[in-house]
């Protein structure tokens, strides 16, 4: 945290005195108490007075003038912003290996579950789209502000959506850089601040080359997050067959590197929704310095009205 007004902060040195004032002038009632030895009669002449909650309304002032006082001096903090036009897209697996029940209940149901979390924890004014892909790739939903729409296509996530088997992550990152370019009629020339998240459970095996749609992400200046899903125990069952679907994450990471996104690797429903997370307090914002002043005047508002709430509750007069 930094100050504008620095110096303003001295104030509080004036607080501090008052604190120190209130404390002696409450030793010295104590003390004139004590001298009082005929405790009847003390108790007859003298109504009974509320023991610690006496110094509530004091704290509360005490405790509003600094707060005040650290507004009065402007102090400003690094503040997370949404970008605008800011643009997520979200690349689902949709392969037949997404189909292992390594995970609970499996590893696509696992998947939309969290993506469905995912997306609802981004701020309202995000644009997000999404893309299924196996042997080839499509976009299911554009990049948009309605996330009703993009909750039924979520929903519409299954094997065999796209039509072809296989596993194509360089065209899940082209078909979302696409999307990304195709968001507005400014998208052309003044790209949105983009970020790809793309999940998958096994290595590239049709399409374009992934390092190749990588190169073009980085050209277009949006970042790849990655996501290996699954165990290295998966497989599924193929007419009674037991296939062996292992994870394997060497591709996602080297396009996450190319690109300068992150790798992550889930092998749980849990482990999935941190990862997502951690994604989402990162895609689509930028640090801003801002004045923060209106929260410590705002609390010591707060703190202002306590102590004249418990004045006259208790004593029937404001401090």
């Amino acid at each position: 945290m930094n100050w504008q007004s620095p110096l303003r902060l001295l104030l509080l040195l004036g607080v501090a005195a008052l604190a120190a004032a209130y404390l002696l002038a409450q030793r010295r009632r104590s003390r004139y108490a004590v001298r009082f030895t005929n405790l009847r009669l003390l108790d007859r002449v003298a109504p009974q007075r509320p023991a610690w909650r006496r110094h509530v309304p004091a704290g509360l002032f005490l405790a509003m003038l600094a707060l005040l006082v650290v507004g009065f001096a402007r102090p400003t903090a690094e503040v997370r912003v949404p970008r605008e036009r800011a643009t997520v897209m979200v690349a689902v697996d949709v392969s037949t290996s997404m189909l292992a029940t390594d995970v609970e209940p499996d590893r696509l149901t696992a998947a939309k579950e969290a993506a469905r979390t995912f997306v609802d924890g981004l701020p309202d004014e995000f644009n997000v789209g999404l893309v299924a892909f196996a042997g080839s790739a499509a976009v299911l939903v554009p990049p948009s502000t309605d996330r009703g729409a993009l909750h039924d296509g979520i929903d519409r996530l299954a094997e065999g959506i796209t039509g072809v088997q296989g596993t194509a992550i360089g065209e899940a990152i082209s078909a979302s850089l696409g999307a990304v370019k195709s968001l507005d009629e400014k998208a052309a020339k003044q790209p949105p601040p983009a970020r790809v998240i793309l999940l998958s459970d096994g290595a590239n095996t049709s399409g374009a080359d992934p390092m190749e749609a990588a190169s073009a992400a980085v050209a277009a200046k949006v970042p790849v997050h990655t996501i290996s899903f699954g165990t290295p125990g998966g497989f599924v069952d193929r007419g009674g067959r037991p296939i062996q679907v292992p994870v394997d994450g060497q591709t996602l990471r080297a396009v996450a590197d190319e690109t300068g996104g992150g790798f992550h690797e889930a092998g749980s429903s849990a482990e999935l929704r941190d990862v997502y997370e951690d994604i989402g307090s990162s895609v689509g914002y930028r640090k801003e310095r801002q004045d923060i002043s209106a929260r410590f005047i705002g609390l010591g508002l707060v703190f202002a009205m306590g102590a004249a709430a418990g004045s006259m509750r208790w004593f029937s007069r404001l401090p």
